[in-house]
């Protein structure tokens, strides 16, 4: 049987990552009949939720992208609709994207986007990020100004806290104030960019896109009475821990997207003015790779100083 391009099981992204390439082109030749159903089937029980569910400027971005209902989309087409509207483009990679690293392709208006597709047999199960999750759950995003300018900003957040923790001389003291912002930094893109929501006139609608992506969850996060959903208050936010194996019980409400972009010039704010130094702990676990990512360009800026 072809696999292809399936999620954990693919040769050619194992032989990518062994090779130290991070950065690759979506070989699009491999995607196996198996793969292109599995696009099929996801993107034909979505459909209905999205119009459903969906905040209007994902609907918007959904029709502007023109993907394909019928197979795996070919990244250079999604890129010829998505780049004249807001500089943005998708970006294959072979896996995991060290946190700099991530927020630094934002900041240039690229989205690191994996190329497999999870299984059939595994259509609500995700071990990790495949391409329908960043291409049809993340991308149409990227077509509104306004969220696109507020992805570059989360970008510009990344190098201020370069800037920040650059200048601490005792090496614990550094990283543990990086951990810090670092947290602050990862529940705010959880809350808001993964699994945020939004008042429109039609009423309470996803614009999160581990949400958009996921069939049973999108349904529960706007009609389960089980899930408390408050307005976005940042100093809620950044000291909220959260898991990332079960539905969401606390999601948090924007207005807009204005208010959005607004909301992360007040996280940078805070991080200038010490206020993300020491947020509660928790989840999530702040890994070396991404501690890692940034102390490295922390370095460089030291010894080019």
């Amino acid at each position: 049987m072809n696999i292809g391009l399936t999620t954990t099981k693919a040769p050619f992204i194992e032989e990518a990552r062994g090779a130290g390439q991070l950065f690759i082109t979506q070989p699009y030749a491999l995607y196996s009949e198996e793969n292109h159903e599995a696009w099929r089937q996801l993107y034909g029980r979505m459909l209905p939720l999205w119009q459903r569910y969906a905040n209007p400027h994902f609907l918007k971005g959904l029709q502007c992208l023109c993907l394909p209902p019928d197979r795996v989309p070919k990244l250079e087409e999604v890129n010829r609709f998505l780049e004249p509207l807001t500089g943005f483009r998708a970006k294959a990679v072979s896996g995991y994207v060290p946190a700099f690293l991530f927020f630094d392709c934002l900041r240039n208006r690229e989205f690191p986007t994996t190329i497999t597709v999870r299984s059939l047999e595994n259509l609500d199960y995700l071990p990790e990020p495949d391409i329908f999750h960043d291409i049809a759950g993340h991308v149409p995003m990227h077509t509104d100004p306004a969220f696109a300018e507020t992805l570059v900003r989360l970008g510009d957040c990344a190098h201020t806290a370069v800037e920040m923790v650059a200048g601490i001389s005792d090496p614990k003291e550094q990283l543990r104030r990086l951990t810090s912002i670092l947290k602050a930094f990862a529940r705010f893109f959880w809350f808001t960019i993964e699994f945020g929501l939004m008042n429109t006139p039609e009423g309470l609608k996803v614009y999160g896109s581990g949400l958009l992506s996921s069939y049973g969850e999108i349904v529960h996060s706007i009609e389960s009475p089980e899930v408390q959903r408050y307005p976005l208050q940042i100093e809620w936010v950044i000291n909220q821990a959260f898991e990332i194996d079960h539905y969401q019980p606390l999601l948090f409400v924007v207005e807009s997207f204005d208010q959005l972009y607004q909301l992360v010039d007040t996280l940078e704010r805070w991080m200038r003015e010490g206020r993300l130094n020491n947020v509660a702990p928790g989840e999530p676990t702040m890994h070396e790779r991404d501690l890692q990512s940034f102390l490295h360009v922390v370095s460089e800026e030291v010894h080019d100083a």
